[in-house]
């Protein structure tokens, strides 16, 4: 690779080099052929997509390699027009995805070649990578790196001790994780030093909020705001909808399949609990697009309660 070694590389560059995998560089996007296809129609491929070498292969195997200087060989000799099968280079070296990228830079300082193939653990070809490839991607990485440390370096905004905030992303039927969210909102609230009767209010909307995300919808974000006035709980998802959102409210009724009964949820109790545990109550729900509920429950003294939806 053209000025470019890893003995006189800065330490951030190789450790990205050591952390990379080839896959992470490599392009996916190949222009292919096969062996019958000619020397000119290769020729062609490579003037029109501005490379200068394209993989011969059967199905997903790479079984050759045609490249600029094997065109330019074909012109002056007057075989162009002959498959590329009698031609191609048979002898290559090539790359593994999973190889780290270190010992991909090695192969361009060893064989000064242009481009190296990409098989997978099936010696199938999945990629190509250039010296350009590795190039734009330590760049890109680079820049992340300095984003990163920027973000560290930059003032922090002073968050009083007593409050708390965070946003969780839960999927549908994450089964195997319900509950660790509202589990870690009820753990941290409780830290804080909040009277049992309002920690045991929360606990029940973050865990309704939390269920009704995995059961009912096709996943979406539980957020908390905690302050020593009030804690603000806000589940919104990203469909399906509720279709009748006054008969969601009702205790008992629900849209759950059999097996997530048998499972133990879908008692239709899970907005009329986040309702009945809230000083401030929120529903909006369109169907197709999504479902935002917020609670709000104020810590001592408490506000009016008021419960609305749209």
């Amino acid at each position: 690779m053209t000025n470019f070694t890893l003995d006189s590389s800065p330490s951030v560059v190789l450790e990205l080099t050591l952390r990379l995998k080839i896959r992470d560089v490599m392009t996916t996007e190949l222009i292919l052929a096969e062996k019958k296809d000619s020397l000119r129609h290769i020729q062609q491929l490579m003037k029109h997509n501005r490379i200068t070498g394209v993989p011969i292969v059967e199905g997903k195997r790479l079984v050759g390699m045609v490249s600029v200087d094997d065109i330019i060989q074909a012109l002056d000799g007057g075989y162009i027009d002959d498959p590329c099968d009698h031609h191609m280079s048979r002898q290559l070296i090539v790359l593994e995805d999973d190889m780290p990228l270190s010992l991909g830079i090695s192969f361009f300082e060893k064989y000064h070649f242009g481009r190296f193939p990409v098989l997978n653990k099936d010696n199938e070809l999945v990629g190509i990578v250039t010296s350009r490839d590795i190039l734009t991607s330590l760049l890109m990485e680079m820049n992340k790196e300095m984003e990163h440390l920027e973000e560290k370096l930059a003032p922090q905004k002073e968050v009083p001790p007593e409050c708390w905030s965070r946003e969780f992303t839960l999927h549908k039927f994450d089964f195997e994780h319900a509950g660790s969210a509202s589990g870690t909102i009820k753990k941290e609230i409780k830290d804080k030093g909040l009277d049992p009767k309002n920690l045991r209010r929360i606990a029940v909307a973050s865990y309704e909020m939390e269920m009704n995300l995995i059961v009912h919808s096709l996943g979406g974000t539980l957020k908390v705001e905690h302050t020593p006035e009030r804690t603000i709980l806000e589940a919104t998802d990203v469909g399906p909808g509720i279709e009748d959102v006054d008969k969601a409210m009702t205790e008992g009724w629900s849209t759950a399949n059999d097996w997530i009964r048998s499972l133990g949820f879908g008692a239709g109790m899970g907005l009329p609990n986040i309702k009945r545990v809230s000083d401030e109550f929120f529903i909006q729900s369109q169907v197709g697009k999504g479902t935002l509920v917020r609670s709000i429950i104020y810590h001592p003294p408490e506000k009016e309660v008021t419960h609305e939806h749209s």
